[in-house]
């Protein structure tokens, strides 16, 4: 992700600073120690669900209240990202007061999935009411880039193709995403999802490789909203692991993990992903853009 979009920002009673400079309260965010923890979900799990909330700062191209915090138990400290409720401004199409529920729920059916796509993640009480709090994975800054602008002509091997942009001056470049298969496996969970904003900054290749994708708090409408910069697979076969994982999301949504996601979704809404996972299933391809709704995000990036 931007660091523009990663960077805590001072709250509003904090003393200047040199610009470009991090506030001495803020810890840093280390991209190894942050790899580590998030590969040991029960302890990233346990640190998020009973730590103690500490806020630094609030990330200011977050498009609702989104606060840089550390969560702190037993001598483990690590940095997160906290939603409450209260900051979430109304959508047209989506209830009040459901976008935190929503990230709680993608975050449920990535960890069903096995592939552990979305960082830990749950819904509690913080220091400014109810919200989500999702561990902290800082870019691996080291790692090579997702997205890439390329010769209009043809993506370079390795790459496919999204959609042709205006670089400006009447030039134009294509925008392409790497041919990587946890991608892929993000490009399924989206699907699956119905994920209404899948920029590329809410994609973060993490310092042990793992990719995870944020922000997930318009997902799970029951009409296709369907928003990605991840059609280079679009009318392909699905991956052959696809089959079996969707299989086995659709038994859990008939057991727990349907009892887990029914605490933040309507009835309706549990129906669709259903019905998702069936096409998904029936069709054995990779979703094409829609013809009713935007198929990309604004801003892409």
């Amino acid at each position: 992700m931007p660091a523009r979009e990663r960077l805590p920002a001072l709250n509003a009673d904090t003393p200047p600073r040199p610009a470009g400079a991090r506030p001495a309260a803020v810890p840093e965010a280390d991209p190894v120690a942050a790899a580590v923890l998030a590969a040991d979900v029960p302890t990233a799990l346990r640190l998020l669900r009973e730590g103690r909330i500490t806020v630094h700062g609030r990330l200011t191209d977050a498009s609702n209240a989104a606060l840089y915090c550390t969560a702190s138990l037993e001598g483990l400290q690590a940095p997160c990202v906290y939603k409450p409720v209260a900051g979430e401004r109304p959508l047209w199409d989506f209830p009040d007061g459901t976008l935190a529920g929503r990230e709680a729920a993608a975050y449920e059916v990535s960890a069903a999935t096995g592939w552990a796509l979305i960082p830990p993640t749950v819904l509690r009480e913080g220091p400014h009411g109810p919200g989500m709090v999702q561990l902290w994975v800082e870019p691996d800054r080291q790692a090579g880039p997702l997205l890439a602008l390329q010769d209009p002509a043809g993506p370079e091997r390795g790459w496919l193709p999204i959609v042709r942009a205006d670089v400006g001056e009447g030039r134009t470049a294509l925008l392409v995403h790497t041919d990587d298969v946890q991608l892929r496996r993000l490009a399924v969970l989206d699907a699956v999802l119905n994920n209404a904003d899948r920029k590329g900054g809410h994609l973060i290749r993490a310092a042990d490789g793992r990719i995870y994708g944020i922000d997930h708090g318009v997902t799970f409408a029951v009409p296709g909203k369907l928003r990605t910069l991840l059609w280079g697979w679009a009318g392909r076969p699905l991956p052959q692991e696809a089959g079996p994982v969707l299989g086995g999301l659709a038994r859990e949504l008939d057991g727990g993990l349907g009892a887990r996601l029914a605490e933040h979704l309507t009835r309706a809404e549990l129906v669709a992903t259903r019905a998702r996972i069936d096409v998904l299933l029936s069709t054995g391809v990779h979703p094409l853009p829609s013809q009713d709704w935007p198929s990309i995000p604004w801003p892409p990036i």
